[in-house]
């Protein structure tokens, strides 16, 4: 079904409304709108229009439902690489110097196995290629190849606890300028969307090592949400409970800013 179709459909195309409550959402609430980013009466109504779409769309798509994959020719001449780019904190500049030979990736939280994991470990794991369109929440989308492992294989190898239900990703990137932890990206999906097997932990991008702009050296892909859900920059990996009590409580940094915590598509 091309974009056009998916637009003559009302009600059907989530993504070009996210896109523009999105970005409301994000003008009114980065924009200093303090009166209704401290409403209590708002946030409740948002997240019980979040919790709805995200019931209705489980319900309305099989678990394993894959996303659209593309073919080579259609792979966007330009894909824009939005949010951060060029991360300035000391531990990532220290890492990119040499190509991220010393980079790993922590595996901890709700598992029994806690896990650290070198690029040249991952990439020996059995790897997935997929070219998928991204869409962003401000409007526009690009078609990418991207070759990773499946997160599925990295949280089968920690073997998670019974009462783990979400995966969080810690990153690099200071998007909130704060110099501090709390400043930092960060992002959750549920076990369902970590299961599925188009998400990825990306370390290629159209056949070449990911790029700095794109995340390097790990980034996932979760192909059925919108783009500020697939956190760049990733340093560690963390299964829990509930994100209640992870910073702002909203479960990522857009959505203790106001965006919706599940952005399906």
């Amino acid at each position: 079904m091309s974009d056009k179709e998916d637009n003559e459909k009302p009600g059907l195309n989530r993504r070009g409304f996210l896109a523009r409550g999105g970005a409301l959402a994000g003008t009114l609430f980065l924009g200093g709108c303090d009166a209704l980013s401290q409403n209590s009466t708002v946030q409740n109504i948002l997240k019980s229009a979040d919790g709805l779409t995200e019931a209705v769309q489980r319900a309305l798509l099989s678990p394993d439902a894959l996303a659209r994959e593309y073919s080579p020719d259609e792979i966007s001449n330009d894909f824009k690489a939005n949010g951060s780019t060029d991360p300035q904190t000391p531990d990532y500049l220290k890492l990119a110097e040499n190509g991220f030979k010393d980079w790993r990736l922590k595996v901890g939280g709700l598992v029994e196995t806690p896990l650290t994991l070198s690029l040249d470990e991952l990439r020996g794991m059995p790897a997935r290629s997929q070219i998928t369109r991204h869409d962003c929440v401000e409007g526009w989308s690009s078609i990418g190849k991207w070759t990773g492992v499946q997160l599925s294989h990295v949280l089968d190898r920690a073997k998670l606890k019974p009462n783990a239900k979400y995966i969080v990703f810690y990153c690099y990137d200071d998007l909130g300028r704060g110099g501090t932890e709390a400043s930092r990206y960060y992002e959750s999906i549920a076990l369902v969307d970590a299961y599925h097997p188009q998400t990825i932990l990306a370390y290629e991008m159209n056949d070449e090592t990911l790029p700095i702009p794109h995340g390097a050296p790990l980034r996932v892909r979760v192909e059925r949400q919108l783009g500020y859900k697939m956190a760049k920059y990733i340093r560690a990996i963390e299964a829990v409970e509930s994100y209640d009590d992870i910073r702002g409580g909203e479960g990522g940094f857009w959505e203790d800013r106001g965006y919706a915590w599940y952005a399906g598509i």
